[in-house]
C-alpha cells in the first residue's frame, strides 16, 4: 500500500501558496507527560510505542526556505527567507493534528502574522541549504537569535530499510509525521487559533543527523543538548497551500 495523502480543498481567492526548498521535519522522541503538561485543555499528545516497549510522543522542528510565498490574488514576490516550524503530533477533542510552540521566520515581514493573527512568530537569521545528489543528501541549517543558536547537520543514510522506530509500516509513518493538515497554537492575546494546509504526498529521503540542538525544545524541557532526533526526513522541494487567514479555534461544548 502506498500512502495517497488527502484530496486538495478547494482554492480560495484568499489562500496563500509557496514553494519550500530544502525542505526537512526533524524529529524528537520526548515524554508525553512532558508535552501534556505544555498543552491547553482539549489536546493531548498523540502517543506512539516504541521499540524498547515504551510509550512517547514526537515533536519535529520543519525547516526550510521560503520561496515565492503570496496570497492568491496577488502575483508571487520575490522572497526567500529560511522558517523553522516548532510543532508536537497532537489531538485536538480528538482530531488530530499539530500544536505549534512557534515559528522563526528569517524576514522583516515576521511582525505580520504576529500582529495580525496573534501567532507566535519571531524573527531569526536562518541559513538552510540541502545537496540532494542520488543516495548523497546532505541538508544543514543554522539558526541564531538574540537569545539562543540551533544547528542541524544530517546525512542521507543510504540504507534501503525505510522503517522507523515506533512505527510499523512507511504509511503509518508517513499519515503520522508527513501529513498532519490541522494545527493549532496559542494566540497572543489569549484563546486557541487554528489553521489549515495541504500539500502533496513527500517523497521524503531519510537522513541521519551527525549533530543537532534545537533551543527551543530544549528550553521546553523536552530534550537535553545531547538528545539524538529520532528521525531525519528531507525532501528538495515541497509545494504547500495554506488556508489563509487563520481563525480562532471554537472550544467544542461538551
Amino acid at each position: 500500500m502506498t500512502f495517497v495523502g488527502t484530496q486538495r480543498p478547494p482554492r480560495r481567492w484568499f489562500h496563500a501558496e509557496t514553494e519550500l526548498d530544502h525542505f526537512a521535519i526533524v524529529t524528537y522522541r520526548v515524554e508525553t507527560a512532558a508535552l501534556a503538561a505544555l498543552l491547553p485543555a482539549g489536546f493531548a499528545p498523540r502517543e506512539v510505542v516504541f521499540d524498547d516497549g515504551r510509550p512517547g510522543a514526537l515533536v519535529s522542528a520543519v525547516a526550510f526556505v521560503d520561496r515565492d510565498f503570496h496570497f492568491r490574488f496577488c502575483p508571487p514576490v520575490a522572497i526567500s527567507c529560511g522558517q523553522i516550524n516548532y510543532r508536537a503530533y497532537v489531538t485536538a477533542h480528538g482530531r488530530a493534528g499539530v500544536w505549534f510552540f512557534a515559528t522563526s521566520l528569517d524576514h522583516v515581514l515576521v511582525g505580520l502574522p504576529r500582529l495580525v493573527w496573534g501567532m507566535p512568530w519571531r524573527r531569526t537569521r536562518i541559513e538552510i541549504d540541502g545537496e540532494w545528489a542520488a543516495d548523497a543528501g546532505r541538508w544543514r541549517l543554522t539558526a541564531t537569535d538574540r537569545s539562543s543558536t540551533s544547528a542541524c547537520e544530517a546525512v542521507e543514510t543510504g540504507s534501503e530499510s525505510d522503517r522507523l522506530d515506533g512505527f510499523t509500516s512507511r504509511d503509518e509513518w508517513m499519515e503520522f509525521l508527513t501529513h498532519p493538515t490541522s494545527g493549532w497554537y496559542g494566540r497572543r492575546s489569549g484563546g486557541v487559533g487554528e489553521y489549515s494546509i495541504w500539500h502533496p504526498p513527500m517523497t521524503p529521503r531519510l537522513l541521519a543527523a551527525r549533530s543537532a540542538r534545537f533551543a527551543l525544545f530544549e528550553q521546553l524541557g523536552l530534550v537535553d543538548a545531547d538528545s539524538v532526533p529520532h528521525s531525519v526526513l528531507a525532501q528538495p522541494s515541497l509545494h504547500f497551500d495554506i488556508h489563509t487567514p487563520p481563525r480562532r479555534y471554537p472550544v467544542p461544548r461538551r
